[in-house]
């Protein structure tokens, strides 16, 4: 592996911020980077229904709904985890996955900034016809770290034609 920081200034690891079912083309792009200036690589899932503990600096969380059925950030945090290794497999890269709680846009920012990362890369939505573009300004994680935080962030364009296609 390449001395940290020998390619394109980067020294810091690169933050990839990820979510079930993204397709592929978007952790390739952020492996790529990471193997070509010699850095980690974090992937970093956000779980929307908890929400970070004040104060803690390990990252505790606590859900958002402590009586809800549906607690399924384990089991959807270990199947992206579990994508992740199948697809970087037998590269020479050093990686590690976290699983943060809060706001995505805030949590991956406040992740950056705790792990010093050079940059954050995302994916887009993906390109579906219905989707309104109001819809995509105004939720849009990529948006919200361009205009809130002070890092580069490395936004994948997941296009109609990058995407399988699938029914439904």
């Amino acid at each position: 592996m390449a001395e940290s920081g020998s390619a394109a200034g980067i020294t810091g690891p690169v933050l990839l911020g990820v979510v079930p079912h993204q397709p592929a083309i978007v952790l390739r792009r952020a492996a790529d980077l990471a193997l070509s200036a010699g850095v980690e690589l974090v992937c970093a899932y956000v779980d929307v229904a908890s929400y970070p503990v004040p104060g803690d600096a390990a990252g505790a969380a606590q859900p958002i709904d402590p009586d809800g059925v549906d607690d399924d950030a384990g089991p959807i945090a270990e199947g992206i985890r579990s994508r992740i290794a199948a697809e970087l497999g037998g590269l020479p890269l050093a990686w590690r996955f976290v699983t943060l709680a809060g706001q995505p846009a805030r949590a991956l920012a406040h992740h950056a900034d705790a792990i010093d990362a050079a940059m954050i890369v995302v994916g887009t939505h993906e390109g579906r016809l219905g989707a309104r573009l109001e819809e995509l300004l105004a939720s849009s994680v990529a948006v919200h770290l361009t205009h809130r935080q002070g890092r580069p962030v490395l936004v994948v364009p997941l296009s109609p034609a990058m995407l399988p296609h699938h029914d439904g």
